[in-house]
């Protein structure tokens, strides 16, 4: 949902009347997607580490 929101946030900001769309703005958004896809996948391998570590010490005791 927050990339959607941030779409239509961006739209609204940079709203062109001619309808054609700057290269750098997509690019940027690009990026900032990369960012947040990025730090996604980094809590979901901590969640996914820490779930097996706390199985794993369940198991030995």
């Amino acid at each position: 949902m927050s990339t959607q929101f941030n779409f239509e946030n961006h739209n609204s900001q940079n709203h062109n009347p001619q309808g054609r769309v700057k290269v750098t703005d997509l690019i940027t958004r690009l990026n900032e997607e990369k960012k947040i896809e990025k730090k996604r996948n980094l809590a979901l391998g901590v969640a996914a580490v820490s779930a097996v570590t706390v199985f794993g010490i369940i198991l030995t005791i």
